[in-house]
């Protein structure tokens, strides 16, 4: 079996992919359309997306399964094909990575907020469950819980994961820095909050994902080595806060602008290095560049 922990082990500093969700948009996928549903609909963009990133030198791949949980598909109409749609993401980002580089589950959020009690907590964990026997029975070497803002609910798809699979686990969580100057999630998490619980659960890897640019990113490493100094940390960067631009949304940090921070990244703690929104194949072959020159 394929080991990322493995691999930082012996000391490499990885490199992931890049964002997926603007890449979809560009191919054609339309405003609310589901996302997902392209694994089986639209497989050839799909795996160009997947292959584009392999192709830029990751060392790692995302599936298109961020929002293929029951509860989300619920909204396309689609959460009996749950199973279904996530087997299919692993097995396009299996066929993309072949056998030399790591696919990663991406599972995202519910959309169920459990402190509101609204939908019963084993209906979300059984839909986690469904998501990590299908990343899992479709080639994914580890399962990514990503984007998260919740402690219950991240904690809940980090145990479905090592309950029903035999997959290392990374969890991501997305923060925002307040007005004091504290870095938090919309549920008011903390990095050393989140530390302690998604370890507990049995999270291998941990960090942070989206949100904000790369300087704050930087920050939020830093918290995150001040509470824990040992546990391998994976961060997804957006290119920078977006901003709109002649009615368009426009991400603006650069391939370069990017790159020229890998080392700070790296001095700060970080394990493995790729982007979320707004990042392209040219952003990771920059990171590339700068890792591995």
């Amino acid at each position: 079996m394929r080991s990322i922990l493995k691999a930082i082990e012996n000391g490499k500093i990885l490199v992931s992919d890049g964002g997926w969700g603007t890449f979809l948009h560009e191919l054609g996928l339309g405003i609310g359309e589901c996302p997902e549903i392209w694994n089986v609909t639209h497989r050839k963009e799909v795996y160009s997306i997947a292959k584009s990133y392999i192709d830029a030198g990751s060392d790692m791949i995302l599936t298109n399964s961020f929002g293929a949980h029951p509860i989300r598909l619920e909204h396309f109409g689609l959460q009996d094909r749950a199973f279904e749609l996530n087997e299919a993401a692993a097995e396009i980002s299996r066929e993309a990575a072949g056998k030399d580089h790591f696919v990663l589950g991406s599972i995202g959020p519910s959309s169920a907020i459990l402190v509101m009690e609204e939908i019963p907590e084993e209906k979300v964990y059984n839909g986690f469950r469904i998501q990590v026997e299908a990343l899992s029975k479709g080639g994914a070497d580890a399962i990514c819980v990503e984007t998260m803002s919740a402690i219950d609910e991240a904690c809940l798809a980090i145990r479905a994961a090592k309950e029903f699979t035999d997959l290392e686990v990374i969890c991501t969580f997305t923060y925002q820095k307040t007005v004091h100057g504290y870095y938090r999630t919309m549920m008011g998490v903390s990095p050393a909050d989140m530390i302690g619980a998604v370890k507990a659960a049995g999270a291998d890897i941990i960090g942070a994902n989206c949100g904000v640019g790369t300087d704050q990113m930087i920050e939020v490493v830093k918290e995150i080595r001040e509470a824990d100094k040992t546990t391998p940390v994976l961060i997804h960067v957006n290119a920078g806060i977006p901003i709109i631009q002649n009615n368009k949304t426009v991400f603006p940090e650069t391939p370069e602008m990017m790159r020229v921070k890998i080392k700070d990244f790296i001095n700060a703690g970080v394990n493995i290095v790729g982007g979320c929104c707004g990042t392209t194949p040219d952003h990771i072959r920059a990171f590339v560049k700068e890792v591995r020159g």
